[in-house]
């Protein structure tokens, strides 16, 4: 069975959010010009997470959530955070949700997203990196944030 790729369920959870608020018709809080607050969000979301995809392939190694890592990167933006492409994708989704203006539904999908991403993806990804890297990457825990 193939899995579900980080990238995949984001746009999932942001075709569903569409869906879910416009067919049962749930009250919007942020309308029209408001909502267009969400762009920057979205769109800034995409660069951080693209910024760090970047320096996974400067550093020649792969992306998939599923593959045993090549190298370790700890430079650029991973100096902040040791997940930024998963806050780029929190930060899009949350744009997506405003611009979709701002129905309960949306917020609660977001906040969905945002715990398979902490207890599926990065729980397993942790664990490949400590058998892999060991007290190397354990060090980088220690002063790195898990988010931001």
């Amino acid at each position: 069975m193939k899995k579900l790729l980080p990238p995949q369920l984001f746009l999932l959870v942001s075709v569903l959010m569409g869906l879910v608020c416009w067919y049962f018709d749930f009250s919007h809080y942020v309308v029209f010009p408001f909502n267009l607050a969400g762009l920057p969000l979205l769109i800034g979301g995409l660069a951080v997470a693209q910024i760090a995809k970047n320096l996974f392939h400067d550093a020649e190694t792969n992306v998939n959530t599923f593959a045993l890592p090549d190298t370790f990167v700890t430079t650029g933006i991973y100096q902040y955070s040791r997940n930024p492409m998963y806050v780029g994708l929190c930060l899009s989704l949350l744009g997506v949700a405003v611009l979709y203006q701002g129905s309960l539904s949306s917020f609660i999908l977001v906040i969905g997203f945002f715990l398979v991403v902490d207890r599926w993806y990065i729980k397993s990804e942790e664990a490949t990196m400590r058998s892999v890297f060991g007290q190397s990457y354990l060090d980088y825990c220690s002063r790195t944030r898990k988010w931001i």
